[in-house]
């Protein structure tokens, strides 16, 4: 099953809310420009750069991802950018939905590349229930290093505090054991694009 069988929507009309959300990051790329506000062009630039990875992938290595979960993964870069502009500050549960369909995405690639470690060795045999804890920590680990980029990166990303950051975690983990429940069969093909890139031992 697809992400798209889920939403009930075709290959077609997937791929055009995609572009479609292309076409948005491009317009706020713009904009960003025309008004001197470069942290949203920035902003809006790499998130558009994330969107054409599964293009990429396909182009480089054959590789043509589940229009469903590209679609998805257009959502995610959408609304973190979208939040950059002002809804981050205006809306405390906005950042929190955010951040919680980030997470999906992190654990969907987290797990895929786990699992296609453990289906390419015959020493690695994980339990089902150790996978969806990985998923979990994966997931908060990831967390933290963006939390220490945030500091960092102070100038250039806004830092709310210790109870932001706090939340940002909840909700982080909030994704991360959506993914672990019910999204591991949903990113199947990325975990066979995984293991192939793996290499051989011989066998």
């Amino acid at each position: 099953m697809t992400l798209g069988d889920v939403l009930g929507l075709s290959d077609a009309q997937e791929r055009a809310i995609t572009r479609a959300l292309q076409l948005v990051l491009l317009v706020l790329v713009g904009y960003g420009l025309v008004t001197g506000e470069f942290t949203v062009a920035t902003t809006a630039a790499l998130a558009l750069a994330v969107t054409l990875l599964p293009a990429l992938l396909r182009r480089e290595y054959g590789y043509s991802m589940d229009p469903g979960l590209v679609c998805w993964i257009a959502v995610a870069v959408v609304l973190h950018t979208a939040g950059s502009l002002w809804l981050y500050v205006e809306f405390q549960w906005y950042d929190e939905i955010t951040h919680a369909v980030s997470a999906t995405i992190v654990a969907g690639v987290g797990y895929a590349a786990f699992r296609a470690l453990e289906l390419h060795s015959d020493e690695i045999d994980v339990p089902p229930a150790f996978r969806s804890v990985f998923i979990v920590v994966f997931v908060l680990a990831a967390g933290v290093v963006w939390e220490v980029l945030e500091f960092a990166f102070g100038g250039l990303v806004t830092v709310y505090g210790i109870d932001d950051i706090v939340t940002d975690f909840v909700f982080n983990a909030v994704g991360a054991v959506l993914v672990a429940i019910w999204g591991t069969g949903y990113v199947s093909g990325l975990v066979g694009f995984f293991r192939r890139r793996l290499p051989s031992d011989g066998r």
